[in-house]
Formats: C-alpha cells, structure tokens, sequence
C-alpha cells in the first residue's frame, strides 16, 4: 500500500497516472526489497566455513574451573573449593582442588578404565586413586623424586590443579568476547583414537574384515595394534566416516595436520635436526585409515585434501578456506600433559590459527570451533551424561569464536562431538545423518549418534552484524617460545 502522504497528494492531483504510476513503482520497490531480504542466506546458513580446532587432554575444570559465571569448581562462601577427592598418597586425606602456577602438568591415565575410576558411580572423585603406586609418588616419571612442581599445596597431584586465567590468557578471552560451552563432553569414555574417531565418524569399532563395513563392532578402547591403523599400513576402518557424505554432496574439506606428518610412508623419513615433534600422530588423524579413501569410491583424492597446517594459513589469506575443516595438532603443540608441549605452546598455535583465519576474507562467514579431545586424566566435577555404552566421556572445554557467535556468552547446552557432525550435515548435507539406512554406504553401527545430539546453534546470534576480528598477541610471555608455529 502506497504512505498516507502519497495517497493525500493523488487524491488531489490531476495527474493520477503519474501519480499511480508512482505509487507502484514504490510498492515495487517495496517487494523487491523483501525478496532480496527473503533470499539473503539466514541462520546456519550464513557460515560457509566450519572449522573445528581439537587440542589435547584437558578437562574443563581444569582450564575454566575459575572461570566468572560458568559451571566451575563448587566453592565455600569464603571462596575455597567445597569438593575434594580422596588421596590415597596421604592416608585417604580429602583434598581439594588448587589454582596452579606451574607452567606445565602431567595429568593422570585416561583410558577408558581410568574414566570409570574418576568417576566412580557418579561421585567424582577417583582421580588420584586411578594413579598408578610409584616409588616417589611421581607416577609419570619416578625419577624426580617427589616433584614438587607438579604438587599441590597439599601434596595434591596435579590432576587436580585448575588453571587462572594468567596461564593462558587468549583462551579465556576467547571465552569473554565469544562463546565459552561449559557443557561439552568428550564423545567416548576413552583416549584421543577413539575420540578422533567420533569426531569424524560417530563411532569407534574395530573391524576384523575391513573390506566389510557390516564386520565392524564397537570397541570403546581400540587400544590394541592389530585394531587400529597405523601410518603406513593399509586402513582397517570400514565404516562410513562424514568425508565421505561430503565428497558425493561435492562439499570442500580438508584435515590439516602438523607440517613434518609423513601419514602415507611408514617408516616416516628423516626429520630435520631440531624439528622432531612437528608432526601429528596417527591417534589424532585417523582419516587415511578408513578404507573409503582407498577404495575407489572418492571424487577427490585423500592427499589434496590431509594436508599441512601451513596450508589453512595460506587458503585464510586467500580466501579460499574449505567449507569444512578439521585441525589436530602436532606433538609439540598439542598440550597433551607431560610434554613436548605445555598449554602455553598450544595456546600460541591456536591464536596464530585463529588470527590468520580472522585476518582473511572468509571470516564473516566463518565458525571455528576450539575442544579438546579428551580429559586428560584431570579432575572435574560434573557427572557425564550417559547416551549409551561408550559415552559420553568426561567434560572438556568447549569454545566458539565466530563473527556470529553471542559476546561473552556461557553455553549451558549439553553438547558432544557428536553436536559438530550434526552440524554439518545440516548446514551441507541437507540434514542426511551417518545413517546405514539412509546414507548409501551400510555399515553395522547401533546408533546415529548425532540424530539424538543437540545442536550448537544457541552460540549464535544471526541477527547481528558481523563482527569484527579479535586478534591477540600468540606468545605474551616474557621467557622466550620454544616452538615457534608458522
């Protein structure tokens, strides 16, 4: 309908084609105004780039326990911690845990037995009973005696230690100007395989026929050799993994591992003098091992497409970042507990990830996703969720930086890895699940793990304009970086 001015002025004009003529030509203009705002892209819809970052082996306590309105350590009124855990060490004593300022942990055993030790039925608090009995009382490492940088000051191991935000500053800025999930766990009760696993498949299983997908059972530890893949030999992991979905929807994605990674050869070559860490494990990328890559059934061959971490800086300045992209760590900026690396060094190399990606043309259309894969073996007090015979597994620390992601804000959703597959497959595939019913590739899993999964989307905030970069300063220490990343 045309204004109220516009209908007065052609109640009294003679020209009233002109002015007809006029009128329609804004209520024309109105229309395709709306057209064009019905056509902009909305929602999930508005990320053309997905890209998951996964660290190594810290829980959330142990990370953001401290951090201002997330669901952290419980406290006193006073401030003090209110939880404890028994410490077989001293006598049974109940102690608590405390802010550390060692520069690095060692943790505690995480395989899946060790997960049902911490625990505990639900009580949370078998962390320092799943320690092994050593001389010393340093299970990682007997000769350092009594270690007293990794002690708390109650004799505490450090798995029991949560970090300030000193310690690693960027992360909790990430939380403060993005999105912190306080409620992410782990996909499996188990290590970094199984988890990588999930991430990229929904399930882990072991496959004694791996030219046969409907073999395949599940196996929560796969902690055996002749179960899993190793670089060099031939794949062993016969179910339907989601690159697999991507390739036949033609969807980009890459999986950057550490610069030096020699996946395709076994054994690795030669590394350069003074570059032994830079490449990433086999337990962290598990792509080549799934049998799809070698079968025949890609568009796209799996060396374009497992490449160096170099390679993500590179496609962030050209704009030209895949739709869909993983990122694991090499050794010596993993934060796994227990070196090469310390959370300083991952921090570093998370930033500089982070900033190139900021600093390219596809950052408003951007989402990266920031976890670790599991827990590391380090105390936290919330109870995992059970969804079925493997997981979930305990809480890790979960951040979404993105130019749509809420400011400052604390995501209570219960989430898992499980949460980015689904993601994904509705953002690119239309919503098809990893489903042996439906996705045209049948394998034996039990459940579609991320058809039950909540989604990510209460980190976002569509209606906002983008917002700008938050670039940050990777190594703000005074003490010189050992591992300088790209």
């Amino acid at each position: 309908m045309c204004p109220r001015r516009a209908r007065r002025a052609l109640a009294i004009s003679l020209m009233i084609a002109s002015g007809a003529g006029a009128c329609t030509a804004g209520h024309a203009s109105e229309q395709s105004s709306t057209a064009s705002a019905s056509a902009a892209p909305q929602g999930i819809y508005k990320l053309n780039h997905l890209i998951f970052i996964v660290q190594e082996n810290r829980s959330f306590d142990h990370y953001f326990g401290t951090y201002p309105g997330a669901n952290g350590i419980p406290t006193n009124p006073d401030g003090s911690f209110s939880v404890c855990v028994p410490d077989k060490y001293e006598g049974g004593k109940c102690v608590p845990p405390y802010v550390s300022t060692a520069v690095d942990q060692y943790g505690g055993p995480h395989r899946h037995g060790d997960a049902v030790r911490d625990v505990n039925g639900g009580k949370m608090n078998g962390f320092i009973r799943t320690l092994p009995d050593r001389p010393g009382r340093c299970w990682f490492e007997p000769t350092r005696g009594n270690c007293p940088a990794y002690f708390g000051p109650q004799h505490q191991p450090d798995l029991m230690s949560t970090l300030p935000r000193k310690a690693i500053p960027n992360y909790w800025a990430y939380a403060d100007n993005f999105v912190l999930q306080d409620a992410m766990f782990a996909p499996v009760d188990s290590w970094t395989l199984p988890s990588h696993l999930f991430l990229v498949s929904g399930w882990s299983a072991y496959c004694p026929d791996p030219t046969d997908p409907m073999s395949c059972r599940t196996d929560i530890n796969v902690g055996t050799s002749d179960r899993r893949w190793e670089y060099g030999q031939k794949p062993v992991y016969a179910w339907t993994d989601v690159t697999w979905l991507l390739d036949r929807a033609g969807i980009t994605w890459r999986y950057y591992v550490g610069n030096d990674t020699c996946w395709d050869a076994h054994p690795c070559h030669p590394l350069k003098p003074g570059r032994q860490g830079y490449s990433t494990l086999m337990s962290r990328n598990p792509l080549p091992g799934f049998t799809s890559f070698w079968d025949g059934e890609r568009t796209s061959g799996v060396r374009d497409n497992v490449v160096p971490v170099n390679n993500l800086r590179d496609a962030a300045a050209k704009g030209t970042l895949p739709q869909v992209a993983w990122v694991a760590p090499p050794s010596n900026v993993s934060e796994h507990p227990g070196g090469p690396s310390t959370p300083r060094e991952g921090m570093a190399y998370v930033t500089r990830l982070v900033n190139s990606i900021m600093a390219g043309p596809d950052w408003d259309t951007t989402a990266i996703f920031l976890t670790w894969d599991d827990w590391g073996g380090f105390y936290d007090h919330v109870v995992p969720p059970r969804v079925d015979s493997m997981g979930y597994g305990l809480r890790v620390p979960g951040l979404v930086i993105s130019p749509y992601a809420k400011r400052g804000y604390i995501d209570n959703t219960t989430l898992s890895f499980d949460s980015y597959l689904k993601l994904i497959e509705d953002r690119f595939l239309g919503g098809q699940r990893l489903d042996p019913q439906t996705d045209g590739r049948p394998d034996s899993r039990p459940v579609v793990r991320e058809a039950e999964a909540n989604g990510v989307e209460t980190a976002f905030d569509f209606s906002q304009d983008p917002r700008p970069p938050l670039p940050m300063k990777p190594w703000p220490w005074k003490a010189r970086e050992p591992w300088p990343s790209f």
